[in-house]
Formats: C-alpha cells, sequence, structure tokens
C-alpha cells in the first residue's frame, strides 16, 4: 500500500527501469541493513554504501529512510482491483473483495517481501506510527475509485477505511505469527468485514 499498507513492492525488476531497478536495489539494502542491526542503527550513508550509490541518489529516491521501508506502487494495484469488482456489490463488498483479489495474484517473491517489510514496521514503533499515517494515501486511493463508480463519498470512505484498518491488523497479527500465510491471515480479516464472500 505505498507501503502504508506495508504490502509488497510488486515492482519486476526484469525489464524496469534504471532508475526503478537503483531505487528496488536500494530498498533491498535498506531493509538488509535494517533485520541485520535494526532501523534506529541504520543511517541513510550506509544504506547508499551497501547499494553503491551517494547519498543524494538515495533522496532521489526516497523522501526519508522510514520510505525505504514503507513505500511500494500497491495503490493503484488495489484500486484498479476493487474497480474491477461488480458495480452492484456494496462499498464495503467492493473494497474487501478487491483488495482480496489483489492479494491473491501476488508472487511468492512479492509475499516474501512483504514479510520482510512487515516484520520491521511491527518491531520499530516509528515505522508503525509512519505506516498509519501513509495508509491514509491507500484509503484514498480506495474511496476514490469507489466513489468514481458511483458510491457515496462518505460510504466510499467509510469503506476504505474498514478495509485498510482490518488488513492492517492482519499484517501485524502475521509478523507474530509468521506460521501462517500472509494469504489466510489476511483472509481472515476480511471475512469479519465481507463473511458472505466465498
Amino acid at each position: 500500500m505505498r507501503n502504508r499498507m506495508l504490502l509488497p513492492n510488486i515492482l519486476t525488476v526484469t525489464g524496469a527501469s534504471k532508475r526503478e531497478r537503483t531505487r528496488a536495489r536500494l530498498a533491498e539494502h535498506a531493509i538488509a541493513l535494517f533485520e541485520d542491526q535494526g532501523f534506529e542503527a541504520t543511517s541513510v550513508a550506509q544504506i547508499a554504501d551497501a547499494a553503491g550509490v551517494s547519498e543524494m541518489t538515495f533522496f532521489r529516491h526516497f523522501g526519508s529512510k522510514e520510505q525505504a521501508v514503507l513505500t511500494d506502487p500497491f495503490d493503484p494495484v488495489v484500486a484498479a482491483a476493487v474497480g474491477a469488482r461488480p458495480l452492484g456489490e456494496a462499498p464495503l463488498e467492493r473494497a474487501a473483495r478487491g483488495l482480496h483479489s489483489a492479494l491473491a495474484a501476488l508472487s511468492e517473491a512479492d509475499l516474501a517481501t512483504a514479510r520482510r517489510r512487515t516484520a520491521i514496521v511491527a518491531r520499530t514503533p516509528v515505522l508503525r506510527a509512519a505506516a498509519a499515517t501513509q495508509n491514509e494515501v491507500t484509503v484514498t486511493a480506495i474511496a476514490e475509485r469507489l466513489a468514481g463508480d458511483g458510491a457515496d463519498p462518505f460510504a466510499a470512505t467509510v469503506a476504505a477505511q474498514a478495509v485498510i484498518a482490518a488488513v492492517t491488523t492482519a499484517l501485524y497479527a502475521w509478523a507474530e505469527r509468521p506460521e501462517r500465510s500472509l494469504a489466510a491471515t489476511v483472509g481472515a480479516a476480511l471475512e469479519v468485514l465481507d463473511p458472505d464472500h466465498d
């Protein structure tokens, strides 16, 4: 969810531009360093050095150290998945089912990245706070898509907020119980909101 939602970076490096490859390399080195020595103990200089670029290059890709673990391009994918749902569904159903289908389409590599990011965020209070703030961008993307398709704007926003709250709760629970799959954990959370979904 950029990653607000802490969901995975779904860009594929194959066929990506040089800028996208550099960004992905920086994010990967940041995640590895955060895992090895902790978020607070890791500097931007260390991340840039590990990726073989300058600190200036780091800041051309990420506005802050937090963004190196929180940012991903998932919002348009979620909005598109919500938009692909039948217009006759209620806003909450469209949001929950769209997010569920977007999650189901993630690769094993995406899920592995999500696991690593979520674990880092779950144990780092400053990242949890930043993720909560950034979740609003994902809420806006979903709500705008629902409203753009004719849903009442208030109902669209409530539905988007509910779905993101459920998924965020699931992600943190999953971080504490990694033996359970992300799909199963998020699916269980969305089922609370949408118990009639097959």
